[in-house]
């Protein structure tokens, strides 16, 4: 166990202490046994470098709000859980992702997560960009069984509002994952009224708020993560543009 907890503190920042922190040690007393010494080595690159522990505290905090929002319907969903595995092999690899999903089993099993403490640390200590590409990673956990059942989606939006994002910030996002009439003015925050002007000045803000790299401190891997949330916005615009037959 102590080389786990070696591993924790070499890697993170804010994570280490705090309600976060507390969950942490939850899972390494009770699911320690879990763990391989392979799992133990894997997991020291998992969450990052100790010249980038903003990484890592991106990573800890993803795991747990996904566990949280796994388990507002009462149920864990296979494909749930298979979607989180496969964004974390997309990301980091096959190996690495099978030692990081070790971490976050253990999470699905801790009943006594206070999602709010959780946030209020996170909120405190991640950029306003991260957390944005925090929620638009949860809803696409909720939707990956082809429907955001209504728990899911209130504890999505409670989330957001405990990590200090905007109703305006939060109906984006949602946007980008529910198909409906309007869902490129709301992606890109706007209403169907709005005059072309309006429209490119939102255009050039969204682009600005959602560009991958406002999320370089993080590293590579999640760059490439919010290119997808980027793309929506660019979607989004060129729909418009052509619903109105703008050249």
């Amino acid at each position: 166990m102590g080389n786990f907890i070696k591993w924790i503190g070499a890697g993170l920042g804010f994570t280490l202490g705090g309600p976060i922190g507390s969950i942490l040690g939850f899972v390494v007393g009770n699911f320690i046994d879990g763990f391989t010494s392979s799992d133990i080595e894997t997991a020291k690159t998992f969450t990052s470098s100790s010249s980038n522990p903003q990484s890592g505290d991106f990573e800890i905090s993803l795991l747990l709000l996904s566990a949280v929002v796994i388990k507002a319907d009462g149920q864990v969903n296979e494909k749930e859980l298979n979607y989180v595995r496969e964004h974390f092999k997309r990301m980091y690899g096959e190996e690495r992702a099978s030692h990081a999903f070790k971490l976050f089993n253990g999470f699905t099993k801790n009943n006594n997560i206070s999602t709010q403490q959780v946030c209020l640390q996170i909120r405190q200590n991640l950029s306003h960009a991260s957390r944005l590409q925090l929620i638009h990673y949860l809803f696409g956990i909720a939707q990956v069984d082809g429907n955001v059942s209504e728990s899911e989606f209130n504890t999505i939006k409670t989330i957001a509002g405990y990590l200090n994002v905007s109703q305006y910030d939060f109906e984006s996002i949602k946007a980008m994952f529910y198909n409906s009439t309007d869902s490129a003015y709301k992606i890109l925050e706007i209403e169907k009224t709005a005059s072309n002007e309006e429209l490119k000045a939102a255009y050039r803000k969204m682009v600005k708020k959602y560009h991958p790299d406002k999320l370089q401190h993080l590293g590579e891997e999640h760059v490439k993560g919010a290119e997808e949330k980027f793309k929506q916005v660019q979607k989004a615009y060129e729909q418009i543009q052509k619903e109105r037959g703008i050249q």
